[in-house]
């Protein structure tokens, strides 16, 4: 079957992954900051928060561009799923992103657990990167002449 190219649609995933990753290097500076300042007692600067939720927004959209591409290309190329872990990897992404968008709405002074929830949701997610940045770059190595 002579099927068009993807490769525009992997470039817009890799800059979306790169994106990505870009923001969730912002919503940790960020949620660090909030943190440090919860912790001292000192008051926050007025745009931080809504900085941190614009940009989880974000990060939250990019993700479910790269769930779209993924299915679509990967349909489109070998016409089924899961040939490779990195459906594994960007499904865990995908789930420890939302319970992360999710917990964070939750978050008060008097729901700690909350707070606990989203913070190790995101360290998670460190780890979630960092698998399916691998296992996407195993792909694109599939797809590269």
């Amino acid at each position: 079957m002579n099927l068009p190219s993807f490769i525009w649609l992997w470039k817009i995933a890799a800059w979306s992954m790169g994106f990505s990753l870009l923001a969730y290097f912002l919503l940790s500076m960020t949620g660090f900051v909030l943190f440090r300042k919860r912790q001292s007692h000192h008051l926050q600067p007025r745009w931080l928060r809504p900085l941190h939720y614009i940009v989880g927004w974000l990060m939250v959209s990019l993700v479910l561009l790269l769930l779209f591409i993924g299915i679509v290309g990967t349909f489109g190329h070998f016409g089924s799923l899961g040939h490779s872990g990195h459906l594994i990897a960007g499904l865990s992404v995908v789930f420890l992103v939302f319970l992360s968008a999710c917990s964070s709405t939750l978050i008060r002074p008097e729901r700690d657990w909350a707070r606990a929830i989203h913070v190790g949701t995101n360290i998670a997610l460190l780890v979630g990167f960092t698998w399916v940045s691998w296992t996407g770059w195993e792909v694109v190595q599939k797809y590269l002449p």
